[in-house]
């Protein structure tokens, strides 16, 4: 099954409530909430005070990116906070092996990021240990960026090496995610799309998120 998850980067966050239950109504599938910390990325967001709210609006599952520094310090509060799914960069982490652990002892989900440039060989042997690859297809900091094209090539090899062992692991792919990208991602293998202004900048949630899986 292939999943839309709305990016919340991109909601009004006057009526962040509103927003939440508009687009979970309108066949959202998760709630991706993209955390920035003005270091590892040129933008500072949310932290695990925006998940707990949202945790109280939405039985949705909650996707939560951690791009930030030293994410190990903070997997357990967003833990705690709801987080379903916690998804770290591996330029963050010198010890891979060692977060994912922390991050799947915290009852979570387990999930890796590549940033556009950085190689899937990084990857390779933590494969098994994780639920979901996330592969930008910007570069992480700001929302309604262009999609990076060579990001279908890397979805296609990630699949084959996924593919080759045997492993349930989902491919999620975030940023430039619309009408007219979609249908390439989702063919190259891709499980998962994150889409911010696709879905929250537009007046019809539901049309939008219908739009978006009629090509999948």
């Amino acid at each position: 099954m292939k999943l839309i998850a709305p990016s919340i980067l991109s909601a009004d966050f006057t009526i962040l409530g509103d927003e939440i239950r508009h687009a979970e109504a309108a066949g959202a599938d998760w709630i991706h909430i993209d955390v920035m910390d003005g270091h590892f990325v040129p933008n500072i967001t949310m932290g695990p005070m925006i998940v707990g709210v949202v945790n109280k609006i939405t039985d949705l599952p909650l996707d939560v990116h951690l791009m930030i520094e030293t994410p190990d310090n903070y997997i357990q509060d967003f833990a705690h906070a709801g987080a379903d799914l916690i998804s770290v960069h591996v330029e963050t982490c010198p010890h891979l092996n060692r977060t994912i652990d922390l991050i799947r002892c915290s009852d979570c989900q387990a999930g890796v990021v590549l940033n556009p440039a950085t190689s899937l060989d990084t990857i390779e042997w933590v494969l098994e240990y994780v639920d979901l690859v996330l592969l930008m297809s910007v570069n992480p900091g700001f929302g309604g960026q262009s999609f990076i094209p060579n990001t279908i090539e890397k979805i296609e090899r990630l699949k084959q090496m996924i593919d080759a062992k045997g492993l349930p692991t989902l491919i999620q792919v975030d940023g430039g995610v619309n009408e007219k990208t979609i249908a390439r991602i989702s063919s190259a293998g891709a499980d998962v799309f994150v889409a911010g202004s696709a879905i929250f900048g537009t007046g019809d949630y539901k049309k939008s998120i219908k739009n978006l899986k009629d090509r999948f």
